[in-house]
């Protein structure tokens, strides 16, 4: 049973306060909260769990706003931090977006939504659909009509029909001219890769998304080619289980609109597309840094968005760089951007240049981890394929669409 969710700014503010039971969590849990994630250093690699003296805390971060909630009991930590993730998603797609001030600009539609979506520290209606017919979306009309009136509550006077329905997550007598619906593998690669160049962990975290235009009540069922691969799957709540725990398919009502119909994981695989070569000597108050990037292996489409990063230590007073290719940039928090995008067929992309270091070091003892980005259109590097999309209860032929896009995730290269 949760007791209370704050909504934090990325500079510890307490943009939104909802308590959920008789019981009232102080405001000071969220100083104690944000004195602990500055002294972890990295607030983004904070643990999803935290013990504090007197709660336990949940917290996940989006767009810079971090989501936290607090209980006195014991709970499912999981169940917590889904509900967390609900919660960010549909401000996300109510909002339009994540931000300090879409959430101050409409803080009576958020408290609204937290409302129906948690009653007395239980999660109650997390599906977006029956949301919005509950409490309508903000728009500028809503607005202009709230300033007039006075009245600036969007909640519905009438219980939305998919809230008794065997399919809650579906609004009911759906209608549309042309049946579509398309699918997305999105997969991120994380890897790391040792200072001496050896692949120490590569996987693959990959989302099935579909995006449904379907009329009534379709019934879909889809297969991979080799679901075998697949590793700790994870589910939308349409996806009947028993098909899937015999048969490896997917048999589901879909949502209307766009959804996440599963994630997975592949593990263990031996190679990554790029390679990334880091080389820093040190000597005499200076460090002459040198990184080249190629292809490793070809995935057969274009590799663009190619960027590499990473953190100057904080003994570097200046530095000096330049590359053969693409563009050098050092922010002003010190992080240094080389985006290359696309590497071309004549030459191998490098960057070079001296680090000067601060008066009385002579070498540098601290060396940097790159993070390397990139992204592939058209092909899932795990190899996981879609076989088949079947479609019934549709009295029209539907249009049926399939894409891949792989992209970086955690990718490191130590030096």
């Amino acid at each position: 049973m949760l007791q209370c969710i704050f909504l934090l700014s990325d500079s510890g503010e307490v943009m939104l306060e909802k308590q959920l039971t008789g019981h009232r969590v102080d405001r000071s849990i969220c100083d104690w909260f944000w004195n602990h994630a500055l002294s972890q250093g990295d607030s983004s690699k904070l643990q999803p769990v935290i013990a504090s003296p007197t709660h336990y805390l949940f917290q996940i971060l989006r767009e810079g706003i971090t989501f936290l909630a607090c209980t006195q009991v014991e709970m499912p930590p999981l169940m917590a931090i889904e509900f967390l993730c609900r919660v960010a998603d549909v401000l996300s797609d109510y909002l339009g977006g994540l931000n300090e001030d879409l959430i101050k600009d409409n803080f009576i539609i958020v408290y609204e939504l937290l409302d129906e979506m948690i009653d007395n520290g239980f999660p109650l209606t997390t599906e977006p659909n029956i949301l919005r017919e509950m409490i309508a979306p903000p728009n500028i009309v809503s607005k202009m009509l709230s300033v007039m009136t006075g009245n600036s509550s969007n909640m519905s006077d009438t219980l939305p029909g998919a809230t008794a329905s065997c399919v809650p997550w579906r609004t009911t007598d759906t209608k549309y001219a042309t049946n579509e619906v398309y699918v997305d593998l999105v997969e991120e690669m994380d890897a790391t890769i040792n200072r001496d160049g050896n692949l120490v962990k590569c996987e693959i975290y990959g989302e099935v998304q579909v995006n449904s235009h379907l009329s009534g009540l379709p019934d879909l069922t889809l297969s991979f080619a080799n679901p075998s691969i697949l590793d700790t799957v994870r589910f939308h709540p349409c996806v009947r289980f028993r098909p899937w725990e015999s048969d490896h398919i997917l048999s589901f009502v879909p949502p209307d609109g766009q959804f996440k119909l599963m994630s997975y994981r592949v593990r263990k695989l031996k190679s990554t597309p790029l390679y990334v070569k880091p080389q820093l000597t040190s000597d005499a108050g200076t460090c002459r840094i040198s990184v080249m990037v190629g292809i490793r292996n070809d995935p057969g489409k274009m590799i663009d968005s190619i960027t590499v990063q990473f953190q100057l230590p904080p003994c570097i007073r200046s530095a000096d760089l330049s590359s053969n290719h693409g563009t050098v940039n050092i922010l002003a928090n010190k992080k240094c951007v080389w985006s290359i995008e696309r590497i071309p067929k004549d030459k191998t992309p490098s960057m070079s240049g001296t680090l000067v270091l601060e008066t009385g070091l002579e070498r540098l003892h601290v060396f940097p981890t790159f993070e390397v980005g990139f992204r592939i259109m058209g092909i899932a590097l795990s190899g996981v394929k879609i076989d088949k999309l079947d479609l019934k209860n549709l009295h029209t032929k539907p249009y049926k669409g399939f894409r891949a896009l792989t992209r970086a995730g955690e990718f490191q290269v130590r030096s």
